[in-house]
């Protein structure tokens, strides 16, 4: 049975305005209207109105009475959370991928390396997280747990937040294509323990990225700006 017009369009518009804070596109403070969202997607103010209120309770905008909506800081006990479930859980699984890769799973690993080295060539900031993603996922794959990456993308969403600012450094992404090459040359290479010691580095870098944001966008987090390391 087909989904009433209404609803329909308020699981579009929820999707595309969530996928734009989480990438970005709409930042930390910005103010957010109805009436222009109504006029962007040509809908009514009811969906607008039904996906905002669906994006505040996942804490992704925030109301200020008498004054209106804005999309919300980045909430760092959730980013804390999220960061604490990927060391967890990717650090033990790209052991096990450098345990058990075959020679199809490195090369479809090599793949991805290669095509993030044309995306950061191209300044395609989008297509390189995109591929940043794939590359978790294939780890996952090749470990013999792909429903692992699942689990993460399930808790990561304030993370990605931050992840996506990050790569707006002229700097950062270079940085994070060389972990990624050297956490896929230790799979390549079978070494568990190398593997899980760049992995653990690779997503710690997250509190760098805190700090370098913090200082240049003062308004983009929830609460301290220095969240415990996870030592």
């Amino acid at each position: 049975m087909a989904l009433p017009a209404v609803r329909q369009s308020t699981e579009q518009i929820h999707r595309l305005l969530r996928g734009d804070i989480l990438a970005a596109v709409l930042r930390p403070g910005e103010a957010m209207s109805e009436a222009r969202m109504a006029v962007r997607f040509g809908v009514s103010r009811t969906p607008v109105r039904e996906a905002f209120k669906r994006l505040v309770e996942e804490g992704f905008l925030m109301v200020v009475p008498q004054v209106g909506t804005f999309v919300a800081p980045i909430d760092l006990a959730a980013v804390h959370d999220s960061q604490f479930v990927r060391e967890t859980l990717e650090c033990r699984t790209v052991a096990l991928a450098a345990r058990h890769a075959d020679d199809a799973g490195k090369a479809a690993l090599e793949q991805n390396v290669r095509q993030q080295e044309r995306d950061l060539a191209s300044g395609d900031r989008i297509s390189f997280f995109r591929h940043d993603e794939a590359f978790h996922a294939k780890l996952a794959k090749l470990a013999g747990h792909p429903s692992v990456w699942s689990l993460i993308e399930g808790v990561k969403a304030q993370l990605d937040r931050v992840r996506c600012l990050s790569l707006e450094s002229a700097s950062w992404p270079t940085m994070i294509l060389a972990q990624h090459r050297e956490i896929m040359d230790c799979v390549i290479t079978g070494n568990e323990a190398r593997a899980e010691a760049a992995m653990r580095a690779h997503l710690r870098t997250v509190f760098d990225a805190i700090e370098t944001i913090a200082r240049d966008q003062v308004d983009a987090f929830a609460g301290s700006a220095t969240p415990a390391r996870l030592d």
